[in-house]
């Protein structure tokens, strides 16, 4: 399995290749369309979805990954990553586009502010045990497409993770809870994907 990569243009993503380090998976910080030359999978951050947006134009990596989106390679977004891989959002500011790929909706910021963030412990499809979440300013998914698997919800039903194939998405921050079953999730899905890396 070659690296996985983890956009590195604004948000946590130093916390992100602090977890895949630890896992002792090879990573690659992408900052140039270069960087993504060989990556097994890649990994959007959370952060602020209308700056990442920005930004990946003027690094001129907005086209590659929704190019590597459709081709199908593994991608795992957390919060504003799960908005930046979202084909609608229900309040996109002005402009504001995603690389797209997962059939959902989602609403920006459903949570409210900085002060109405949490930690709790969800249930995840696929792992055995519960996971640590934190949300933080989180988006919620408000539906899915016939395609698309529920993997985690909170307990009034709203929708904080799913996938669709190739494609992870979900509302909260596992990587600053010191509980790595969900990057461990991911790998496997990069391990086990049927994705050639041409690029």
């Amino acid at each position: 399995m070659g690296p996985i990569g983890v956009l590195s243009l604004q948000g946590d993503f130093r916390e992100h290749l602090e977890v895949l380090n630890a896992l002792s998976v090879p990573t690659v910080r992408v900052r140039t369309p270069e960087d993504l030359a060989g990556i097994s999978g890649l990994i959007i951050p959370g952060g602020e979805s209308t700056v990442i947006d920005k930004l990946s134009k003027i690094y001129e990596l907005s086209i590659p990954i929704k190019a590597l989106v459709a081709e199908g390679l593994p991608v795992f977004g957390t919060c504003a990553g799960l908005i930046m891989l979202a084909n609608e959002l229900l309040d996109a500011t002005q402009s504001q586009e995603t690389f797209g790929g997962l059939d959902v909706v989602v609403q920006r910021n459903a949570f409210g502010s900085q002060v109405d963030s949490f930690e709790t412990e969800l249930d995840f499809k696929g792992i055995a045990r519960k996971i640590s979440a934190a949300f933080i300013r989180a988006p919620i998914v408000s539906s899915v497409g016939p395609d698309v698997d529920i993997l985690s919800t909170l307990p009034n039903g709203q929708i904080v993770a799913v996938r669709q194939g190739n494609l992870l998405g979900i509302s909260f921050h596992p990587e600053i809870c010191e509980d790595y079953a969900v990057h461990e999730y991911f790998v496997a899905m990069c391990r086990t994907a049927k994705f050639a890396a041409s690029n």
